[in-house]
């Protein structure tokens, strides 16, 4: 059971991105870096605030935050991540292109699909959707594709994406930031996950900042900069 009192104190104004202290020789300084994704990667239990903010503040990264609530990886509706992918406004150069494994296919069960043979994708299921990204954004910018999984909760259909995901990352050469599968990251008290998330999916201000940002932000540093 998650408590409200705790998710309170985890959006608490000292927690905001807004009062990250910039690092001016951070590496990942001026790249642009496109994020695609639902409701986490818009920050529904931050205030709008979530890493995206933070990377952007702290770093000096130009950051292109696509996010919509509720929204999907797989389908086709004016929603889904592969529509709103081909509709972003993004000239010039980009440096690295982060997507968000949504939740929301899980909570729907959405079909996990297979991974294809041919080059030909069924975007109604997660695989088929995960591969029409990297290849759109693959042709389309040729940059560093990364996706990015959230943290564990109680969902068998999440895992089985996520197992997907690693599968897919075989086959396309591509980053994964995989917060699912790390065990030192998962095994905090129960009370501060409470103070981390809204609801065990949704961090807080609290949640980003002082538990996903590390992993997200030493991932980044190696894939982007180190590599």
């Amino acid at each position: 059971m998650f408590s409200i009192l705790a998710a309170i104190k985890g959006n608490g104004k000292q927690y905001s991105a807004k009062n990250e202290n910039p690092v001016y020789d951070s590496p990942l300084k001026s790249m642009k870096i496109l994020f695609l994704g639902s409701s986490v990667t818009y920050g529904s239990g931050a205030r709008g605030e979530s890493f995206v903010d933070f990377i952007a503040k702290k770093h000096g990264v130009i950051a292109i935050k696509e996010a919509v609530p509720g929204t999907t990886l797989a389908g086709d509706s004016n929603t889904s991540f592969i529509q709103r992918l081909k509709k972003v406004n993004a000239t010039g150069k980009i440096d690295a292109f982060v997507c968000q494994l949504s939740t929301n296919d899980a909570r729907k069960k959405l079909p996990i699909g297979e991974i294809s043979r041919t080059e030909n994708y069924d975007a109604n299921t997660v695989a088929g959707a995960m591969e029409t990204v990297i290849s759109y954004a693959r042709e389309t910018w040729n940059c560093p594709i990364i996706f990015l999984t959230g943290t564990k909760y109680k969902s068998a259909h999440y895992a089985k994406m996520v197992h997907l995901l690693l599968e897919v990352q075989k086959k396309w050469n591509i980053g994964v930031i995989d917060l699912w599968n790390d065990v030192a990251l998962n095994d905090i008290p129960a009370e501060l996950k409470k103070m981390y998330t809204l609801d065990g999916v949704h961090p807080t201000r609290a949640g980003y900042k002082l538990w996903w940002l590390p992993s997200i932000e030493k991932y980044l540093h190696n894939h982007l900069v180190n590599r």
